[in-house]
């Protein structure tokens, strides 16, 4: 097939072509598309020229290792990117409402599944999770709590809300006593893939059932970007964090709803600044914790003692409080564009991941633009390869300006 095409457009060369040399001083064959030819025994134009240069995107499975502790920053967005969680022009509808329906979902998810919820933003047309796969964690529970968490999340039977009843024992020895299922269920509870795919499936079907249409509600295929390091995890969560800020939607973080900055706050000051009646847990309790405490935790999985979420393990190496400071100020200088003094306590924060002010502001507001696939310090990246490729992954220009590798 391949020579097949490779003389059908020589062929068409031949007779359209015009003679030149080339550098070499060899005659070759220009045609009207541009393509240059060495004579019939020679190709002089590679295969990736005729797609424009463009590399296939890798699979998740080459990326993301099941059986490995990651965390992920993931993207969805509505089907052409209309406005389907909030005021839809189009419609002249609002569906702020949907929002609401994510952030429940989100809550019992953290609730169900052996995944850390790091950080969230809803928006208008897209939302923004940083996640965390444990895998270890999931092999610490019995069956019985595996399954029970699988039938909580797929449910056979719910009540009169649709909210999901208690799974009895029968459907409880339907997976514990089928250890292929089991295992399948097993490996399903620390996938964020899983997490993605049944978070849209419900959203979509919600919404659709609403606006009584067919069709998909999003886009095929779900953005997703590894953070290899702690610099890659604080400035996406910053990110997401300040979505709204950055959109434009919110001019505090008390105010940008819907969003995990906005629920550490509540949880510091004792709920929402206005009545809500939303029926949203006003809190972070379903959040992964900010700070890992290296004198107080145990190692290991450090398994959730409330059952509200995953773990009690956290994610940044200092406060809550320190963290909601630095998004404090970050917001300050994205939303008035006027960089100030950095508080003497943030300054450690940055000089221990190398960073002057100004960069963080950068790597904070164009996160989404510098990052494709993999994220982190340009030396983390370059070492980093692709599980079943062995390829490296690339790291655009601007990042190696920004961040000094090592």
């Amino acid at each position: 097939m391949i020579a097949y095409f490779l003389r059908t457009v020589w062929n068409q060369q031949d007779k359209r072509g015009q003679s030149t040399l080339d550098k070499r001083g060899q005659s070759t064959l220009i045609g009207v598309d541009g393509w240059g030819w060495g004579g019939r025994n020679e190709v002089l134009f590679s295969f990736s020229s005729l797609w424009g240069h463009t590399m296939a995107r890798l699979a998740r499975a080459d990326v993301f290792d099941p059986d490995e502790v990651a965390i992920a920053h993931v993207i969805s967005r509505t089907v052409r990117r209309c406005f389907l969680f909030g005021d839809d022009p189009v419609s002249g509808k609002n569906f702020d409402h949907r929002k609401v329906w994510i952030e429940k979902y989100l809550t019992h998810f953290a609730k169900c599944f052996g995944i850390d919820l790091i950080a969230f933003a809803i928006l208008s047309n897209h939302y923004h999770l940083v996640l965390r796969s444990r895998p270890d964690v999931v092999k610490q529970w019995d069956d019985t709590e595996v399954a029970r968490r699988w039938l909580m999340l797929c449910p056979h039977r719910k009540d009169s809300n649709g909210n999901p009843l208690p799974p009895t024992e029968s459907e409880l020895n339907g997976i514990r006593k089928c250890p292929v299922e089991l295992a399948k269920i097993r490996s399903r509870l620390s996938d964020i893939s899983w997490w993605m795919r049944l978070l849209n499936q419900r959203v979509a079907q919600r919404a659709n059932l609403e606006d009584e249409q067919v069709g998909r509600f999003f886009q095929d295929r779900y953005k997703a970007v590894k953070l290899i390091d702690e610099a890659a995890v604080l400035a996406c969560a910053t990110y997401v964090d300040l979505n709204p800020i950055r959109a434009a939607m919110a001019e505090t973080i008390e105010q940008s709803d819907h969003t995990s900055a906005q629920r550490r706050v509540e949880a510091i000051t004792g709920g929402p600044s206005v009545d809500s009646d939303d029926g949203l847990q006003h809190d972070d309790s379903f959040l992964s914790p900010v700070e890992i405490d290296e004198a107080a935790e145990q190692p290991g999985p450090n398994l959730s003692k409330s059952g509200s979420r995953c773990s009690e393990k956290g994610f940044l190496w200092f406060s809550k409080e320190r963290y909601l400071e630095l998004l404090d100020w970050t917001a300050r200088q994205i939303a008035d564009g006027k960089p100030g003094r950095t508080p003497d306590g943030l300054a450690p924060i940055l000089k221990r991941l190398g960073l002057e002010s100004s960069v963080w502001c950068e790597l904070v507001t164009d996160f989404g633009k510098l990052f494709k696939t993999v994220a982190g310090n340009p030396f983390h990246v370059d070492a980093h390869r692709s599980r079943q490729t062995q390829r490296r992954f690339r790291v655009s220009r601007r990042v190696r300006d920004l961040i000094p590798s090592g």
